[in-house]
């Protein structure tokens, strides 16, 4: 594909991310809130592979700066791990059920043990209180996540990508 192309795409992926992430939130306990950004971030790493990982990482950046004004250094890192791992994954299979896996499993390790540990280190914080957090914004944000990979092969359709 052309580089052009990929890249204009990309940042559509990116401006995508933070208005799903800003605007639709449903609250769930404590600060928690699914985040629908989740929703293209999947389906731009079944599209692209790793290099999709831009879309989850700059727009949790980005949309973390509109809505809270703090930069998510545990989220950021999340978001790395998962976008690495699936992007590279993903490429390698087609198969929907095993996508749908390697994502529950990147999502639980990003968000629940990796984000996790890097706010309770940054932020003294009591790991226990921050682990039932973390796992509790991991499944709130492998939903959405998850829908994404499934849209993924319609929106490539429509998009001719």
């Amino acid at each position: 594909m052309n580089s052009n192309k990929t890249i204009t795409y990309l940042g559509m992926g990116i401006a995508l991310y933070v208005v799903l992430s800003y605007t639709v939130k449903i609250p769930l306990i404590n600060q928690i809130r699914t985040d629908f950004g989740y929703l293209v971030f999947g389906v731009f790493l079944c599209i692209y592979g790793v290099e999709g990982t831009i879309v989850g990482v700059l727009g949790c950046i980005i949309s973390n700066l509109l809505y809270s004004g703090t930069f998510p250094i545990g989220w950021a890192m999340g978001q790395l791990f998962i976008g690495l791992v699936c992007g590279s994954l993903f490429k390698k299979t087609e198969n929907t059920a095993l996508r749908v896996l390697i994502a529950c499993v990147a999502v639980f390790i990003g968000i629940g043990v990796i984000k996790t540990l890097v706010e309770s280190l940054l932020f003294n914080l009591p790991l226990s209180a921050k682990f039932i957090r973390g796992l509790v914004a991991s499944v709130a944000d492998a939903v959405p996540f998850v829908a994404g990979i499934i849209l993924s092969k319609k929106v490539q359709k429509a998009l001719k990508i």
